[in-house]
This record gives structure tokens, C-alpha cells and sequence, in this order.
């Protein structure tokens, strides 16, 4: 052991907080865990709608808030803030895992996309077709959508609940599939749920856009450094009447999948200058003169040895799942039972086509593609992954939640409509995982070796 560098004891009270700190960031990136807890914030809202204080749950999340400079004041609800503001970082991981699946994984290469493609593509037009047979009128119809999405937190999470019984690949199709199915959703609230675009506002987006590219070009690796030109991209989406979230998306679909070149490899620059520190006695006489620069070193070499798509993606997934996704199920989940008329055939069509759609119409439409496109030999199914595999891939896509909501509230603009379109999604949603985690349980087991 080197003297200039004796080992310290260090304080018990040190130690239990290390540990405790240690179980809580494994217990963030428990999938199931996440699901947990967004389980248990529908289940809140759902509560506390319902309670005799419902109305302080409207009130709430409708409590404006108001920035002013001046004469000048914006003024907008909690509600606006959560879901066109929070929900922007949802879909920023959102595109950042699709970048990363894009470069790397299940759709880097056309043979491995293929199937969970034509699974995920299965699994939106049955739903859509299920709803609309339900709800043929044009008012009603606008809701087609709701029903198509996959929710990857819930849905992986339950899956996380069967524990090793479920062979490997079996994830790795359903999240492939909740991922292709996240690019279909955007794709259809793009250019089915912007309303009239104000084709200036893409002026805007389009300089945040390029200050991002010259960022980037310039090598700046620090993420802080994007969030103004994130914002202004946000905000030109704001103005053309695009949903705003989309800016997420673009963000995350834009964010570099290779580090900062640097004219030494980070680990290499990492023991180089590690080793000058413990030769000199820089560190010994504390002189913060001749140690800023190596420290910039050290700091720099130790953020590029993970490519920025990995290392905001890790970031900020512990804040997303058990942070803006609980949140966001708080604030959107509860719906009045006793508000909704179910009486009305209209409220009754709206919550049966859902959670048909989402219940048989995932299950069926995954099933039959991807066993379409097993027979007629264009693709083949994974090692580890049987018939009885696909259908709890169905069941599981069949959780629709955080997604399903957030299209059903751009597609109903009625309370009525909108509150029954909720209760399907949260009813189908249970329903699905009920039975998917009865099936995996009964049905799945990992072949013995």
C-alpha cells in the first residue's frame, strides 16, 4: 500500500448509508419494481377520484401556474405541465431506446426486425379494426388508436413477476415488439392527433434542431448543454400544434449512439492520469491549481466511456419510471366511476371496444402475424421461444396503460368520452395482465437442458 495513501476507517454511520444507498439504486432498476409503482398510482388516483374528496382531485392537477416577466405572463395548468412538459422526458428515453435497438439490437438488422415488425404491425390493426367494429361512428372512432399501444413498463415488468421460468428471448421479443409498437403510437399521434398544423412553428423547431447538429458536430458531450435547443424544439412543436411531447422523440432519435472522439482511449486516459496523480504530490499539498486540469481530464475520459445514448438513457431512467410515470398515472388515471354514464351506449361502445382491443385484439393480432409470417417462411421463431411464448407476448402487449391514456386524451375531448375511454383502458390493461401472469404461470416453462 502506497504511504502517501493510508486506508482511513470509515464511520459506521457512512457504511449503513452506503449500503441503504446501494439497495435503493438496485431496487431502481427492478423492472417489476417499476410496474409496482405504477400500479400503485393508478390505484391512488383511481382512490382518491372516487373518494369524498374527488373534487380536490380535479382541483389539483388543474391548479394554474404562471410565469411572468414583466407584462409578459404564461399561465398554465399542473395538468399541462405534466403531460406536455414531464412526458416530453418519457419519450425522450422512449426515442433514445428506439435509437439504440435501431444501431445495436433487435432492429439493427433486417432478419432479427422482421418478425417482431410484423408481431407489432399485427398487433395494431386488430385492436383498431376490434374498436371501430364497436364504434363505427365518426365521433367515436376518433378513439381507434387508443387501443393499440403497449405500455414496455408494465408489460415488462409482469413479466419480470414469472421470474426465470420464461426463457430469455421471450423478453427480448416483447420488448422488441413494445418498442416497434412505441414507434407506431408516435407515428400515429403525429399525423393523426396534431389537429391543423401552423407549419411556422417547425421554423423554430428546426433551429433548435441545427444548434443540436452543430453541438454535436463541435464535439459537446455534457447533456446539460442541449437542454436550451431541446427547448426551443419543444416549443417550436408547441406553436405548429404538434403535440409537444414529440420533441422527446426527435431528441432521443437524435442523441449520438458513439462517444466524443478524444485523441485517447477514455480507459487508457483514465489509468494515465490516475497513475500522474499518485506520483506527484499534487493531490498530497491540495494545490486546486495544478489539479483542474487532470480532474477536467479525469471527468471527461470517465463521461465517454459510454456512448451518450446509454448514459442519458441510464440517467434518467430511474426518474422516468418511478418519477414521471407514477406521476403522470396520478395525475391522468383517476377517473370518477361514478361520473362516467354507463348507461349511455356511447360511453358503453368506448370502454368495450378498448378493452376488447387491448384484451383479444393484441393476443390475436400478434399471434396470427407472427405465425403468418413463420408460414410462409419469411421469418423463423426465436431459439427458447414456443407457440405458448407468442401468446403471452400477445397478452402482456395487451397493457396498455401510460400510453393508451395519454392517445385516449388526445382523441376525446368530452368528459364523458374521455372518462369511459380511461376506465377501458384500465380495465383492459388489468385484464391483460391478469391473464398473462395466469398463463405464464401455468403455461410457460423454461425447456430443461
Amino acid at each position: 500500500m502506497d504511504p502517501k495513501f493510508p486506508t482511513r476507517a470509515v464511520p459506521r454511520p457512512q457504511i449503513l448509508a452506503e449500503r441503504a444507498y446501494h439497495t435503493l439504486e438496485r431496487f431502481l432498476h427492478i423492472e417489476a419494481a417499476s410496474g409496482g409503482v405504477l400500479l400503485i398510482a393508478a390505484t391512488v388516483a383511481l382512490v382518491w377520484a372516487n373518494s369524498p374528496l374527488s373534487g380536490s382531485y380535479h382541483d389539483f392537477w388543474h391548479l394554474p401556474l404562471s410565469i411572468g416577466l414583466g407584462e409578459h405572463t404564461l399561465s398554465k395548468s399542473l395538468h399541462f405541465l405534466i403531460n406536455d412538459g414531464l412526458m416530453t422526458i418519457f419519450f425522450l428515453v422512449v426515442g433514445m431506446e428506439i435509437r439504440r435497438e435501431i444501431y445495436e439490437g433487435a432492429l439493427s438488422r433486417f432478419d432479427q426486425a422482421l418478425l417482431p415488425v410484423a408481431a407489432a404491425a399485427g398487433g395494431v390493426i386488430v385492436p383498431a379494426l376490434i374498436y371501430l367494429a364497436f364504434n363505427s361512428d365518426p365521433v367515436r372512432g376518433q378513439g381507434w388508436a387508443v387501443p393499440v399501444a403497449t405500455d414496455i413498463a408494465f408489460a415488462v415488468g409482469v413479466l419480470a413477476l414469472l421470474g426465470r421460468s420464461i426463457p430469455g428471448n421471450v423478453r427480448v421479443f416483447l420488448l422488441a415488439l413494445a418498442i416497434i409498437d412505441d414507434v407506431i403510437a408516435v407515428l400515429i399521434i403525429a399525423f393523426f392527433y396534431s389537429g391543423g398544423l401552423d407549419y411556422s412553428g417547425f421554423l423554430v423547431a428546426v433551429l433548435g434542431i441545427l444548434l443540436i447538429l452543430g453541438l454535436q458536430r463541435i464535439g459537446v458531450g455534457s447533456a446539460f448543454v442541449y437542454v436550451v435547443p431541446g427547448a426551443i424544439v419543444w416549443m417550436g412543436l408547441l406553436l405548429t400544434g404538434a403535440h409537444p411531447t414529440l420533441a422527446g422523440v426527435v431528441l432521443g432519435l437524435m442523441t449520438p449512439v458513439v462517444s466524443v472522439p478524444m485523441r485517447e482511449p477514455p480507459l487508457e486516459a483514465l489509468a494515465r492520469i490516475a497513475e500522474e496523480l499518485r506520483k506527484g504530490d499534487a493531490v498530497a499539498r491540495k494545490d486546486t491549481h495544478c489539479l483542474a486540469i487532470p480532474l477536467r481530464a479525469l471527468r471527461l475520459a470517465r463521461r465517454e466511456m459510454l456512448p451518450p445514448v446509454v448514459r442519458v438513457q441510464a440517467a434518467l431512467h430511474p426518474w422516468v419510471a418511478f418519477g414521471i410515470m407514477p406521476i403522470f398515472a396520478l395525475a391522468n388515471a383517476g377517473v370518477s366511476v361514478g361520473g362516467v354514464d354507463l348507461s349511455s351506449g356511447d360511453a358503453q361502445l368506448i370502454m368495450l371496444g378498448i378493452a376488447a382491443g387491448l384484451v383479444l385484439g393484441k393476443p390475436i393480432g400478434v399471434v396470427f402475424a407472427t405465425w403468418l409470417m413463420v408460414r410462409l417462411k419469411l421469418s423463423e421463431l426465436p431459439p427458447g421461444v414456443t407457440w405458448p411464448g407468442v401468446w403471452l407476448i400477445g397478452l402482456l402487449a395487451g397493457i396498455g396503460f401510460t400510453m393508451s391514456i395519454f392517445i385516449a386524451m388526445l382523441a376525446f375531448q368530452g368528459e364523458a368520452h374521455l372518462g369511459a375511454a380511461k376506465l377501458g383502458v384500465l380495465l383492459g390493461s388489468l385484464i391483460a395482465a391478469v391473464v398473462g401472469l395466469a398463463w405464464g404461470a401455468v403455461g410457460i416453462r423454461r425447456p430443461r437442458v
